[in-house]
């Protein structure tokens, strides 16, 4: 029944990959002030952010494609949507959903290896700020975990009916 609590939260967990493909995950400026990092799920760029007393100078130092972080949160985004259409088959769908909240800790884990080796790259002392798309990973895994959990209660639900038969 597409009507369920899951459906709710697969779709939430859908909307936040897609947060995850179109938003910054983490961003930091060096300790001199004049390189900025920023990682998306799509690049690794490096700016410079020099303000001179004659002119501004602001351009790309280097610039990292990070696609494979884009391509797991649509992999993500659209796994979440089929495991709502299968809702006749419960053990499907949390299967498919325990090989989502793998693609999300993926990508978490490769986010978070990432800032820390761009942090130590730019000489950063602090570790950063995480942004918009970092925290709509953590809500995606919280929302499938979420899911997964009213799944097995319907389907618990569905066997304690047999058995009454």
């Amino acid at each position: 029944m597409i009507q369920r609590v899951q459906t709710i939260f697969l779709f939430l967990l859908a909307l936040c990959m897609v947060l995850v493909a179109l938003f910054p995950l983490w961003s930091q400026v060096n300790p001199s002030q004049t390189e900025q990092v920023m990682l998306t799920a799509w690049t690794l760029t490096v700016t410079t952010i020099g303000v001179s007393e004659i002119s501004e100078s602001a351009g790309v130092v280097s610039q990292t494609t990070t696609a494979y972080l884009g391509f797991l949160a649509v992999v993500s985004g659209l796994l979440a949507l089929y495991s709502l259409s299968q809702f006749k088959d419960r053990k499907r769908q949390m299967m498919l959903n325990m090989i989502n909240s793998l693609i999300m800790v993926i990508i978490l884990g490769a986010t978070v290896y990432l800032s820390i080796t761009a942090n130590d790259a730019i000489g950063g002392r602090d570790t950063g700020a995480f942004m918009l798309g970092f925290y709509a990973i953590v809500l995606a895994m919280l929302m499938n975990l979420l899911a997964n959990r009213f799944i097995r209660k319907d389907e618990m639900l569905v066997r304690s009916v047999d058995r009454i038969r």
